[in-house]
């Protein structure tokens, strides 16, 4: 295993992009989904990048990448055609200990994007280091056969009854018990099948 998959809290963390093209969009969408700060900067934007900016979304900095961009930034992602340009930010990043991602450059990251099914607050990663973005793609798609989009209502519904089970059962053991049986049993069923309002009452 050539990565730890971990998962980190950006929320209103400054994230950086560099780049301004569709592939900068997807990431800067990413890291928007996750509650990050995020600024990009490039001379242009893509019009989706547009658009976050115009929404006030993100920040942008019309203009070429400049090593004081990387000040504060708690993540950076480089997303550009020029190599060159790739190669400077990662180097920059890693003398200055910030989690780098450059795309479609494993060799230039310290930290690889995965593909992911997005069932929140359940997020599945599929990752296969760098050696075939394809086949995490693939794998994350058969995945996300396997888990309907209730499986998200259904980690909503167990969150809004932990506090609850915590002060019933004091021993870890019978919690992992319980929530084993509830979230393998009918109340989980009903959730999964749409009949929410009944799984709240079983």
């Amino acid at each position: 295993m050539e990565f730890l998959p971990i998962f980190v809290d950006i929320r209103l963390r400054p994230c950086l992009v560099v780049g301004g093209g569709e592939v900068a969009a997807r990431k800067a969408e990413l890291l928007l989904r996750a509650n990050a700060a995020v600024t990009v900067v490039a001379p242009e934007l893509c019009g989706s990048l547009v658009q976050d900016r115009d929404a006030g979304r993100i920040s942008h900095r019309a203009r070429v990448f400049q090593p004081s961009d990387l000040e504060g930034s708690a993540l950076v992602i480089a997303a550009t055609d020029d190599e060159a340009l790739n190669g400077e930010v990662s180097e920059l990043c890693r003398k200055c200990a910030i989690p780098v991602n450059v795309v479609d450059a494993p060799e230039l990251c310290s930290f690889i994007v995965p593909s992911i099914v997005d069932r929140s607050p359940v997020i599945v990663a599929v990752s296969s280091g760098g050696a075939s973005p394809v086949l995490a793609r693939i794998v994350r798609t058969k995945v996300e056969t396997l888990l309907p989009a209730s499986y998200g209502k259904l980690a909503a519904l167990a969150e809004g009854f932990r506090e609850r089970v915590k002060r019933r059962f004091s021993d870890l053991a019978q919690r992992r018990r319980f929530w084993e049986d509830v979230l393998q049993g009918p109340a989980a069923e009903m959730m999964l099948t749409g009949r929410e309002q009944a799984a709240r009452l079983a």
